[in-house]
């Protein structure tokens, strides 16, 4: 009977290993396969003779193929061995599924001058929505069940996410190896390491492989990797103490110093979420897998029964703060996150403070025990909130240019206040679309400005530029300046050249007219023509064929503070001309360009022959 039971044991431990064995070329495979897909990516987008090459001429096809490269390997990795075959294949399929629509989306809704391969956003929300369904499907299929224990979710979610940790450190922790014995053969005169290592076809596949590597050999020490966890979560559930503490510190000086600091941070929401979303973190450290022999030091418990109360003040005052800044300057992308993050903050908040409450209305009740189906609950719904960020559901695009052009309609924002490079630059083709309505809606202002805006070929024109854009299709006859002092014309030889500064004078139209002063500017005796462009002024003279050129050009200096109505000053002559105190130098016929210091601004140097002052208004 004893010889029978040996063989049997033997024949369990056989197979074990050979499983085991399965397991680790699988994952070896996988992160090798990934290594050689994104590199055949990274090829094709780079292409042959600078032209890209198939898929990478398809920008939706590419941009879902790379996502799919760089997620679904290690959805894989981290389902092999812990999932059933059959499982396995079908969460992959809809896995790559779903990461192939929601680049296809996001590339569909791009901009054809920006993000033309989609934005880089969709990253980190992919990688926490992949996470979370993984986490919710392992435990499931290992209790064979729709809904598992919360201890399994526990156990299943924190023991990855120590492994993912130390797998990311191990990759790095080889490739600083790497780099170090690069540098040490380099000093002696061999540099074929470093040239490998920088070769993609070399790094990435390397990488794949080491990356499966780290995962393998963490997935086997599973003891290792569980100590590790208890002591991480044991160091992080005593830092609850500490944020509570702050947290409740914060919430009951508000009352003595009111919301105005807070608020003229321009950044309270994010601030107050971040709170909200740590203080989530460590009570869950601190709660663990919730099962009686378990349980942390009464001090933690009072720590974490107090801290999820104080969620809800947070999560209002962050509500609070988003709906002012709404209020004042409509949704943008951003705060349509924000506003997902407040709403799964919000759910968080409900769900623990009824945990922490529902034991002094039943007594006998098991301690803070709906923070785990609250958990569960708030998993799923911060996965559907993120596909309907992704999808044309709740595009932040889509809602944030409907809300904007609302608000101009509506008179809220004034046409010479609205910001047009918001839909020409950072709302993708939904507010090109926008804009080229808006264009074509009149001779307004708004119309004008959006022509303007359309005409504009990136954002260094548009809302950075020193100058509004030359509105093209504009000729000679078409450019109007306004002329100072009063009765004062322009030179007729400075006028028949307009041709020859379209560039400069293009967006000096009827519509928009461009301020100008025939003044002597160098004390030479001959008049010179300042022309007003925006934010920037051109100095133009006459050479000694009697052409026109410009000499000089003005703007505010950056470290000045308030802001200058150069057109008014121009036309009041509100101005003073300071000559500079070092001249140009010439050598053997030969001018030597200075570039003079600021005294007002010592980091900018300053190479104009005079500087023109102009009072603020």
């Amino acid at each position: 009977m004893s010889g029978e039971t040996s063989t049997t044991s033997g024949r369990a431990g056989l197979g074990h290993d050979q499983a085991g064995r399965n397991v680790a070329i699988a994952r070896l495979v996988i992160g090798l396969s990934q290594g050689l897909a994104l590199w055949a990516l990274y090829r094709a987008d780079q292409g042959y003779g600078g032209q890209s090459v198939w898929p990478a001429t398809v920008p939706m096809l590419f941009a879902a193929l790379v996502l799919i490269a760089a997620y679904l390997p290690i959805v894989l990795l981290a389902g092999v061995g812990r999932l059933r075959i059959r499982t396995l294949v079908i969460w992959g399929v809809v896995a790559a599924v779903a990461l192939g629509l929601l680049a296809l989306h996001d590339v569909a809704r791009a901009s054809r001058i920006n993000d033309a391969f989609g934005s880089f956003v969709i990253l980190p929300f992919s990688a926490v929505a992949l996470f979370i369904v993984h986490h919710l499907i392992v435990p499931a299929d290992r209790e064979r069940r729709w809904i598992a224990p919360f201890h399994v979710y526990f156990d299943t979610a924190w023991m990855a996410g120590v492994q993912l940790v130390l797998s990311i450190g191990f990759t790095g922790a080889f490739w600083l190896l790497l780099f170090l014995g690069a540098a040490l053969f380099n000093v002696i005169g061999l540099k074929f390491l470093g040239d490998l290592i920088g070769e993609p076809w070399f790094a990435l596949p390397l990488t794949g492989l080491v990356f499966a590597t780290a995962v393998h050999l963490t997935d086997v020490r599973d003891g290792l990797i569980r100590g590790v966890r208890t002591v991480a979560l044991m160091l992080l559930s005593w830092l609850l103490l500490v944020l509570t503490v702050l947290v409740a510190g914060f919430l009951a000086a508000l009352p003595f110093t009111g919301l105005d600091g807070l608020w003229e941070t321009g950044s309270a929401t994010a601030l107050v979420l971040s709170a909200a979303g740590a203080l989530i973190i460590l009570i869950n450290t601190a709660y663990q897998d919730g099962r009686p022999d378990n349980l942390p030091p009464v001090v933690l418990r009072v720590a974490v029964r107090v801290a999820s109360i104080l969620l809800t003040p947070l999560i209002v005052i962050a509500v609070w703060g988003l709906s002012l800044r709404i209020g004042q300057h409509g949704l943008t992308p951003d705060r349509i996150i924000a506003i997902a993050c407040a709403l799964v903050g919000a759910a968080y908040a409900a769900g623990y403070a009824a945990a922490a409450l529902i034991p002094f209305a039943r007594r006998g009740s098991p301690w803070m025990k709906a923070l785990e189906p609250t958990n569960i609950a708030v998993a799923v719904l911060t996965v559907a909130v993120i596909l309907a960020l992704f999808s044309p559901l709740a595009d932040p695009a889509r809602l944030s240019v409907a809300d904007q052009v609302k608000r101009l309609e509506s008179g809220k924002v004034a046409a010479d206040k609205f910001d047009y490079g918001f839909l020409r630059f950072d709302s993708g083709k939904v507010g090109e679309k926008a804009l080229a309505k808006l264009a074509d809606s009149g001779d307004g202002e708004a119309s004008r400005r959006a022509r303007i805006i359309q005409a504009s070929d990136s954002r260094d024109e548009n809302r950075y530029a020193e100058s509004p854009p030359v509105i093209t299709g504009v000729g000679a006859s078409d450019v109007v300046l306004n002329v100072s002092p009063q009765n004062a014309t322009l030179p007729p030889s400075f006028v028949a050249g307009y041709g020859e500064f379209l560039d400069l004078l293009g967006q000096c139209v009827k519509a928009s007219p461009c301020q100008a002063r025939v003044v002597d500017f160098d004390g030479d005796g001959r008049s010179e023509v300042l022309v007003v462009r925006g934010s920037t002024m051109s100095a133009f003279k006459q050479e000694a064929d009697g052409t026109w050129s410009e000499r000089s050009s003005y703007t505010q200096a950056e470290c000045s503070r308030g802001t200058v109505n150069l057109a008014e000053g121009l036309r009041t002559g509100r101005f003073t001309v300071e000559p500079q105190a070092f001249p140009d130098l010439v050598f053997d016929g030969v001018r030597m360009q200075r570039w003079e210091t600021d005294p007002d601004c010592p980091d900018i140097a300053a190479s104009n022959r005079a500087t023109v002052r102009v009072p603020r208004q």
